[in-house]
């Protein structure tokens, strides 16, 4: 029987998905479990697996095209079998296509107001684009993100980004290619910065206890999983254990209101060539530093690889960037939508502090909380702060 390929959902709130390849071709044989597709989502360029054994057939969708969640954009069928007929999908509207022209009709409508996926409502709100006058190139009519991009190229062919390169190309200098993961990370980082008010906590906190009860786990986690326990997998079930008492932290803002999840899924960042990638530790509240550490070194290798699947980048509630291994003594991160903050860490150095009322040399951390005040008011941010202080100085509790 044939089994419907459908583009996935990948994220919360994703409504549409942009396919970048087939990792098979048509009419080759598949298993299940074998990579398929990749799937670029506002986060990152994922790959997906076959659910199902079966011979890729039927293919509605081809690379560049960008499809509604849930749309069956191929078949896995039996030899002999003929995949079942589906409505191919139409390619979208090139660059410059996607202009208003006189002619052209007015993009599909509900409710009176143009049918716009969230990510193009984003951007045309950015760029000042009147979505009244575009014609879609989604499914339906429907405003996807490149309408509103090249909309906004040819109504402002005067704005810095053009005369920069029109600039660098009459001294021969040419634009460096961006990778899409690249391009993703900036676009989700322009979006955070521009739309969520951030403020700013920070706490220089002693990491002895932290530094000695890594070293007092070292030799049994490494001896047990073979992996090597560092101050940033302590940090995850200490931060994580503190967002259970401060579930304000642990939120997102809506168009509704305030949702606060219920699971602690903490992402960290990770470095990969061009770009930054944020993997997930999925209820990092209940899990031991061993099994944190295991997940944090496969989703770093996987990461360097380029193998991340889509369940390594999902449903994240709280972000940690570490740039201690870096030797920064401290620094403020941007926030990742939808998340209400992130935690910058710096490295651990030793400084002169008062102990015990006089001057003494103790190794110190910085770390500086972003937050969305749209979510998290002062207060709240302090709170945390101070028992995450007292967490990482008492790690044993």
């Amino acid at each position: 029987m044939a089994v419907s390929v459908v583009m996935p959902a990948l994220e919360m709130a994703q409504e549409t998905g942009k396919l970048i390849s087939w990792l098979k071709q048509e009419g080759e044989a598949v298993r299940k479990g074998e990579m398929l597709l990749e799937v670029e989502t506002d986060k990152a360029v994922l790959e997906v697996e076959a659910a199902a054994d079966g011979i890729l057939a039927g293919i509605t969708a081809k690379p560049g095209d960008v499809v509604h969640v849930g749309h069956t954009i191929a078949w896995l069928v039996q030899p002999g079998e003929v995949p079942p007929t589906a409505a191919p999908i139409a390619a979208p509207v090139p660059a410059a296509a996607a202009a208003p022209t006189a002619s052209a009709p007015a993009a599909a409508r509900v409710g009176g107001a143009p049918r716009i996926s969230p990510k193009a409502r984003r951007l045309a709100q950015e760029k000042g684009i009147d979505i009244g006058r575009l014609t879609g190139s989604g499914p339906g009519g429907e405003i996807l993100a490149d309408d509103i991009l090249a909309a906004a190229k040819g109504s402002d062919p005067g704005d810095g980004a053009t005369q920069l390169h029109e600039s660098g190309r009459h001294r021969g200098l040419t634009p460096a290619p961006v990778s899409t993961i690249g391009r993703l990370m900036a676009e989700r980082t322009t979006h955070s910065w521009t739309t969520a008010p951030h403020f700013f906590v920070t706490r220089e906190i002693d990491a002895g206890a932290l530094g000695a009860a890594r070293e007092r786990m070292l030799p049994a986690i490494e001896g047990s999983h073979g992996v090597k326990v560092t101050h940033t997998d302590l940090l995850v079930a200490i931060v994580a254990r503190t967002l259970a008492q401060h579930r304000r932290l642990n939120a997102s803002w809506t168009a509704e209101g305030i949702v606060s999840h219920e699971d602690i899924n903490i992402a960290l960042a990770m470095a990969v060539e061009d770009a930054v990638v944020t993997a997930v530790i999925p209820r990092a509240d209940r899990a031991a530093v061993a099994d944190i550490a295991v997940r944090r070194r496969d989703l770093a290798e996987r990461a360097r690889a380029g193998r991340l699947q889509p369940a390594d980048v999902a449903d994240a509630t709280f972000t940690i960037s570490n740039l201690g291994m870096f030797e920064v003594d401290a620094f403020t991160a941007i926030i990742v939508p939808p998340q209400a903050a992130i935690l910058a860490v710096g490295a651990i150095a030793d400084r002169v502090v008062p102990v015990a009322g006089a001057p003494g040399v103790r190794p110190m951390i910085s770390m500086t909380l972003s937050c969305d005040h749209r979510v998290v008011d002062g207060a709240r941010a302090a709170m945390f702060m101070r028992d995450l202080a007292a967490a990482v100085r008492s790690p044993q509790l």
